[in-house]
């Protein structure tokens, strides 16, 4: 029997020529210095305990983890998706729909060797790769955990689940680290993105976030049910049209590949401050999801998760 591609598959990280990894986390530690880690650019000493939008210094800052069995299916397979979640967000979303950790700020420093121990005991465990959630603002200090890790025997995909509002800059380092990555793209209308998470330049920094994230690893590859390397989108239907839909996937499937894998989102309901800001104030209807699916169809885009186009 043919071995499929996971029996040969090695990480990214692993195959960077020797110097690499630590030339990248002396290069991140140093934006940290004038921190320009995500658009908001706030410029201010995260060494010196200078504090920006994100309010978050220099040193890991981790809400909870563990094997997650909710992701999309190529990323939990049997055994789960080794999910981080990391404190506080560089997005203000008035709807957050995980407010207790992006703007209640659950969680606690940790070290860089703590950090990378939780790497190691989630692969101990059995899951199928490391899923960072919301790392934008701690990009550097995930890198440190990174090499520490992979000196210790680190090896599945690394995923980078963000928010969508990256600095092109530090995706660009990223480059040759992650796997998979797997971004928000929460709205196509930059009047929305600054009433409801506070970035005007939320659509155009997330399209050139997306396409450098594709032109680094291209469509999502899948092997008997499980993702090794790719783009995996993640889109939000919210409330009459807020997100901008149909602007979404005539991006992804006209500027990406209409091969991405994309998972159009029903899940959203009311949280936070949502519940004064109507449309917000309700979950979707069952038409409003089902026209941003036809939206996704008719754009052309063929890899939608759980539908079969």
């Amino acid at each position: 029997m043919l071995k499929g591609l996971q029996d040969k598959f090695t990480p990214s990280y692993l195959l960077l020529p020797p110097g690499v990894l630590s030339d990248k986390v002396r290069e991140a530690e140093e934006i940290l210095k004038n921190c320009t880690l995500c658009p908001r650019s706030c410029s201010i000493d995260r060494t010196s305990d200078e504090r920006g939008f994100c309010q978050t210094g220099d040193k890991p800052f981790v809400s909870s983890w563990g094997p997650h069995f909710g992701e999309e299916r190529p990323l939990v397979g049997r055994f789960g998706s080794g999910t981080i979640f990391f404190g506080s967000c560089n997005l203000g979303c008035i709807f957050c729909q995980n407010y207790t950790i992006s703007h209640l700020r659950e969680g606690s420093e940790i070290s860089f060797e703590k950090l990378a121990e939780i790497m190691l005991a989630l692969q101990r465990g059995g899951c199928h790769n490391i899923n960072l959630v919301t790392p934008t603002h701690q990009m550097p200090m995930i890198l440190r955990a990174i090499q520490i890790a992979s000196e210790k025997g680190l090896n599945i995909p690394i995923v980078y689940n963000c928010g969508g509002y990256e600095s092109l800059h530090s995706i660009e380092l990223l480059e040759g680290v992650v796997d998979i990555y797997m971004p928000d793209f929460k709205y196509s209308d930059p009047e929305m993105a600054f009433r409801y998470s506070k970035a005007r330049d939320y659509p155009g920094a997330a399209m050139a976030a997306i396409k450098e994230m594709h032109r680094q690893v291209g469509d999502l590859i899948i092997d008997r049910g499980i993702a090794l390397r790719g783009l995996l989108v993640r889109h939000l239907v919210l409330p009459e049209g807020i997100a901008g839909t149909a602007g979404v996937v005539k991006f992804i499937a006209e500027e990406i590949s209409k091969n991405t894998y994309i998972n159009i989102m029903d899940q959203y309901h009311p949280c936070l401050k949502a519940f004064d800001n109507p449309p917000l104030n309700r979950r979707i209807t069952e038409r409003e999801y089902r026209d941003a699916i036809r939206m996704a169809i008719d754009s052309g885009l063929t890899r939608i998760d759980g539908i079969t186009v």
